[in-house]
């Protein structure tokens, strides 16, 4: 991949900024200004995946913290859609009041955006960047009772594999398609699952053969037995699974593999990113980006995290921001053009 080496080398400078905490000062008559605003006024998180699934677990989690920062209700919808795009389409010009925000997958958002999917009208980068909640390695998965259980296995098969997922680029499909190419498996992509959660019931009745997930939601769907966890598709292993092999483990990949695998997981470190309509009026915004700094740092919400298994990283808005701008801005005409034919070889069924 032409410059990819430059372009992982900026993706990790991102990432090793995001440690950097930078909490808003709103002056006195602001902050009560704002607070007075939102008093009997309903926030709401839009998640664009079906209820059930791991983003709408995450924002029911974060909900009742945010609205004690907020001093007011927050309520989660949701509104499934193209992988989420159909909800950021609408985030884009919903009104900047500050009453709708959303929880995004920031590495599908992003490759919508760059590799111009038909119908994103969105852009990451000018949407109000409010913090990032987490991030998670992801995971391969196959049905409980698939022979087909290892990467070597899979390349040894030299046989059509069925991905199921929800859109072009939900984080399951570009996955899905990254992981073919790098591989040099046959594959074909389903879309149109509403989430995950839909998406990996189809792999375990055998509907489908495989998925691509974070580890939050692996860790739940092989715990229930409902299906059998394959390899941590970076260099990374997953908390929740300390004894899977990662991708570059358990097979010996050619430099071209190894630099497509790079490329992928370091670009998921965007995790999930919580967003406003973009031109916020200033002080909105800075109350907005403290309230949910409030919140994810709240140390029962972190508690909460932990005990579910859905912990929280926090990542401040500004450092959310450069991250998400080295993303969508820095790759060149190439590397978007290579993008966009891995996706398009692998959504050939």
């Amino acid at each position: 991949m032409p410059g990819a080496k430059h372009f992982i080398r900026a993706f990790f400078r991102a990432a090793a900024g995001l440690a950097a905490l930078a909490a808003v000062v709103l002056p006195a008559s602001a902050q009560n200004a704002e607070e007075t605003y939102f008093k009997g006024k309903t926030v709401r998180i839009i998640v664009g995946y079906g209820p059930g699934g791991g983003y709408d677990i995450y924002a029911r989690m974060i909900a009742p913290y945010l609205a004690k920062a907020i001093g007011g209700p927050v309520v989660v919808e949701n509104q499934p859609g193209a992988g989420g795009i159909t909800a950021l389409n609408r985030i884009m010009t919903a009104p900047t009041d500050g009453l709708q925000i959303m929880l995004v997958n920031g590495l599908g958002a992003a490759f919508a955006q760059l590799t111009e999917q038909p119908g994103v009208r969105f852009d990451l980068g000018k949407l109000s960047h409010l913090g990032t909640v987490s991030a998670s390695p992801w995971v391969w998965l196959v049905g409980p009772n698939a022979t087909i259980d290892t990467p070597q296995k899979a390349l040894d098969a030299k046989k059509h594999f069925m991905w199921s997922a929800s859109g072009p680029i939900d984080g399951l499909s570009d996955g899905a398609a990254f992981t073919c190419e790098a591989l040099k498996l046959d594959c074909g992509i389903v879309m149109g699952y509403p989430g995950s959660n839909e998406s990996a019931l189809a792999v375990t009745k055998g509907e489908m053969d495989m998925i691509y997930v974070s580890d939050t939601s692996a860790n739940n769907y092989v715990k229930s037995g409902q299906n059998k966890a394959v390899a941590t598709m970076g260099r990374v292993k997953s908390r929740f699974f300390p004894n899977l092999p990662t991708i570059f483990e358990a097979v010996k990949l050619s430099p071209e593999a190894a630099q497509i695998f790079d490329f992928h997981s370091t670009a998921e470190n965007l995790g999930r990113i919580l967003v406003a309509p973009p031109d916020m009026p200033p002080a909105r915004l800075a109350f907005m980006r403290e309230a949910v700094r409030q919140a994810l740092t709240d140390p029962d919400l972190v508690a909460e995290g932990e005990k579910t298994e859905r912990y929280i990283g926090f990542i401040g808005a500004d450092e959310t921001r450069k991250a998400t701008l080295s993303v969508v801005t820095d790759p060149t005409p190439e590397q978007k053009k290579k993008m966009m034919e891995i996706i398009a070889k692998a959504e050939r069924k």
